[in-house]
């Protein structure tokens, strides 16, 4: 049998985290041996309910595939590398590529709540919000309109991908929308068609929308 690479009791917290791309349906293997050798890995995970002619099962699948997240691999490469079903880790030119510690944080706080959670397609720009209230107040992403739902998109850049978790209209704000000292207030446009009316600012959308939505009738 061969030998269990050990790196060291416990991981180092202070070290970034960095990306390892895996065989297909080897996330999970890879970051059990990579826990094994000491490294602080995570694998998001999400429900999904698979339906066949006869049957339909509940299965607990990546949220980003063939990738895990790994703390140390910067300082250790090796030991990762001979992991197997480890194809190799995501670099950057010669250097490791390392992920922003509140994109990780972002991620684990929404997979370990009592939040539905899903791959999304990828997004950069939209309006911001952050939220101010429950589990995961104080983190940022996109907010999307699904039907009557409304969800947070969180984003890892380095892979070009994203997760929607679902959240309430009254729990998020928008991100950004504070007037400047030094700037004229410019949050009001005017619709040069008719220069009387003024063009809702996207906080006074969100404040009706937000009013709108708790007011409205419940169904069930």
């Amino acid at each position: 049998m061969p030998v269990t690479e050990v790196v060291s009791p416990e991981p180092d917290m202070t070290l970034p985290w960095s990306t390892v791309y895996t065989r297909h349906q080897h996330e999970k293997a890879v970051a059990e041996m990579l826990t094994m050798k000491g490294f602080d890995a995570f694998l998001p995970m999400y429900e999904s309910v698979r339906r066949w002619r006869d049957r339909r099962k509940l299965l607990r699948l990546p949220l980003f595939p063939c990738y895990v997240f790994v703390r140390g691999a910067v300082t250790n490469r090796l030991p990762v590398l001979t992991t197997p079903g480890v194809h190799m880790l995501l670099c950057v030119g010669e250097k490791v590529a390392t992920i922003p510690e509140e994109e990780i944080q972002s991620i684990r706080r929404a997979v370990d709540g009592n939040f539905r959670v899903e791959p999304h397609p990828f997004l950069k720009c939209g309006e911001r919000v952050r939220v101010i209230r429950g589990t995961l107040s104080g983190v940022e992403g996109i907010l999307v309109r699904k039907k009557n739902m409304f969800r947070l998109v969180l984003s890892v850049a380095m892979l070009s991908q994203s997760v929607a978790v679902e959240v309430y209209a009254g729990d998020v704000e928008p991100v950004g929308t504070g007037v400047s000292p030094e700037r004229p207030r410019a949050d009001r446009q005017v619709d040069v068609r008719s220069p009387q009316l003024p063009i809702p600012s996207f906080r006074d959308q969100w404040d009706m929308e937000v009013a709108r939505l708790e007011v409205a009738p419940k169904v069930g």
